[in-house]
């Protein structure tokens, strides 16, 4: 039975009007897709091939997992599924084989092999591990998964102030340990785009 930690990058098909839409009422859709597709393939390069788990691409919509010339050809690639993120990171961690898993988005460029490396090792010894992001939501959420595999999203206000705050509640709820992690930004508006442009 394989334990091996098990990354997990959550990545929409690289469309204009699919990815980025809240960016895209400040940028337009072009700049939107731009950033995008900069961020998740950076990011991809950065984290995707260390040998220290194993990394797969969840793709959204589950047709885009047999798309050539989006992806790397050489990391494994799922479907998300349907329903709410909640729904699809549930289904996820319920589905994946035995091992602690980590989900992160494909679109947050401050992410680095470091990161991932902590969430694993906070893993060792507390049940989840989330690292927050400036905007109330969070950036990286992962699960050890034994001995069993808890469901920690319902009823959490997804894209709102409130996502963190409602999911560590379920987590805590259930008297499950939680570490956090740094505090990365998430580029959700022109403002944040901005800001982190003058700081990357």
């Amino acid at each position: 039975m394989s334990l091996d930690p098990q990354l997990i990058i959550m990545a929409k098909t690289p469309l204009i009007g699919a990815v980025k839409t809240r960016l895209a009422r400040d940028v337009g859709g072009v700049e939107a897709l731009r950033f995008f597709r900069t961020a998740a393939h950076s990011l991809i390069r950065r984290v995707g091939r260390d040998p220290r788990w194993r990394t797969a691409i969840a793709a959204s919509p589950d047709r885009a997992v047999h798309a050539r010339g989006i992806w790397p050809e050489d990391i494994p690639r799922i479907g998300q599924g349907e329903g709410d993120l909640g729904h699809r990171m549930g289904r996820l961690f319920r589905d994946l084989p035995p091992g602690p898993v980590v989900i992160i988005g494909a679109d947050i460029p401050g992410i680095e092999r470091h990161h991932i490396a902590e969430a694993f090792a906070a893993l060792g010894n507390h049940d989840a591990a989330i690292g927050p992001a400036e905007d109330g939501g969070y950036w990286l959420i992962g699960l050890k998964r034994r001995p069993r595999v808890a469901e920690i999203f319902h009823g959490v206000r997804w894209s709102s102030e409130h996502a963190m705050k409602d999911t560590l509640k379920n987590i805590r709820g259930q008297n499950m340990s939680v570490a956090t992690l740094p505090r990365l930004p998430d580029i959700d508006t022109g403002a944040d785009l901005a800001k982190w442009r003058r700081g990357a």
